[in-house]
């Protein structure tokens, strides 16, 4: 007798059941501080479609991979089948945010937001699918308020909790004066939320009082208050604060060349850091590598390869990273000059002029500082002088990445 195996297996949906928990879990903990709101999970593992919100300013014209971290994390949530709704701050970057600033931020001109969000999306594209992503302009509700709105919004709030926070508190503490007009940035960010009715947003640690000023304004103008998910911040790649002004970051828009040998210039403490928050790796593989590290089981120089390839293959793919590994292991490592070097027919000999036109500077002010600091090599030897003249058919570099034939 031939028995038939029913139509609907059980099992099967048990184990979908526990992949979604497995990684509604991951999503709820990997690289994240701390989540608030207490049902978070439960819609999330109920087949509800949320509204996910993540806000960003266009302060510098670059997103860098501490900025890409909760794009990351709402990459997560769109993978899941949410809604994600992606701000760019064209307003709220004028005003300017001082959550992250020990002293006060200057108000941006609409000409340079403007100037600096031009390839925003494209490059938060590098992350999420903008296919299924709603984007919105905050100036789009904002330049709408009126003035009595805006009364009415600061008056949920009072000045004492505003000054509660570490780095305000500080400030005045030392003296430093604190903007009336930074009073309103939370007010703003929080009103985004009542705009696209988000029931989640994400944002860093820093961003924490802003995030529940949300929750707050949600619940005066009648909608539920936001799940919050606040995101670890990552040190630079010099164990300091990660700072586009100090040098120490990875752009989402580097070269795949750079973008590798930037990775294999941070210090070894980092590195682990950045595996949880900048890559997909499986936790159990980091886990693995961070104690082979602990018990000097391995060397720090093949991690950081790993950490290099993986992140430059996420934001360049595969090829263009097995370029820049054999690119970095011919001309760092074994300190050779790349076979084939770009040649440029100078106007003039003057090193300064020479570094301007390459490339390797954009003005001739940064140009002296790179020689200042001896970063500036021709033949592989050090440039020490503003008055160096070049010598036909050299090669010029700068730093350990760069290179030119001059001709």
């Amino acid at each position: 007798m031939i028995t038939e195996k029913p139509f609907f297996d059980p099992s099967y949906v048990e184990d979908e059941r526990k992949e979604l928990e497995r990684r509604v879990d991951e999503l709820l903990t990997r690289g994240v501080n701390e989540v608030i709101g207490d049902d978070l999970r439960d819609r999330l593992l109920s087949g509800e479609i949320l509204r996910v919100k993540f806000g960003t300013d266009p302060t510098s014209p670059y997103i860098h991979i501490g900025r890409a971290v909760p794009l990351r994390k709402l990459r997560q949530f769109q993978d899941l089948g949410h809604q994600i709704v992606l701000i760019i701050g064209d307003f709220t970057g004028e005003v300017g945010d001082t959550s992250d600033k020990p002293t006060g931020r200057a108000m941006q001109s609409s000409e340079k937001i403007s100037q600096n969000m031009l390839t925003y999306a494209e490059q938060c594209g590098k992350i999420l699918d903008l296919s299924k992503t709603e984007v919105h302009f905050n100036s789009e509700w904002l330049n709408k308020l009126t003035f009595g709105e805006v009364c009415r919004l600061a008056d949920m709030f009072s000045v004492s909790e505003f000054i509660q926070r570490n780095i305000i508190r500080d400030r005045l503490n030392n003296g430093q004066r604190v903007s009336a007009r930074e009073l309103l940035y939370p007010l703003m960010q929080g009103f985004d939320s009542v705009a696209v009715r988000a029931d989640v947003e994400i944002g860093g640690t820093d961003q924490r009082y802003n995030l529940l000023a949300g929750r707050e304004i949600q619940k005066q103008y009648g909608q539920r208050s936001q799940s919050v998910m606040t995101m670890n911040l990552i040190n630079g790649l010099d164990g300091r604060k990660m700072s586009s002004s100090w040098g120490n970051v990875v752009n989402l828009m580097d070269t795949n060349i750079d973008m590798f040998g930037k990775m294999m210039s941070m210090k070894d403490e980092e590195m682990i850091d950045y595996f949880v928050h900048c890559t997909g790796i499986p936790m159990e593989r980091i886990g693995d590598l961070a104690t082979k590290l602990k018990q000097q089981d391995i060397n720090p120089m093949e991690v950081k390869m790993e950490l290099a390839f993986e992140l430059t293959c996420q934001y360049h793919g595969g090829k263009m990273a097995v370029e820049a590994l054999n690119h970095f292991t011919h001309t760092i490592r074994e300190k050779n000059i790349p076979t084939e070097l770009t040649t440029l027919e100078v106007d003039s000999r003057e090193i300064i002029g020479v570094l301007v036109q390459s490339g390797f500077a954009s003005t001739r002010s940064e140009a002296k500082r790179l020689i200042l600091s001896r970063g500036v090599f021709v033949n592989d030897k050090v440039v020490e002088s503003f008055d160096f003249e070049l010598p036909p058919n050299v090669v010029l570099r700068k730093g350990k990445r760069a290179f030119v034939r001059v001709l």
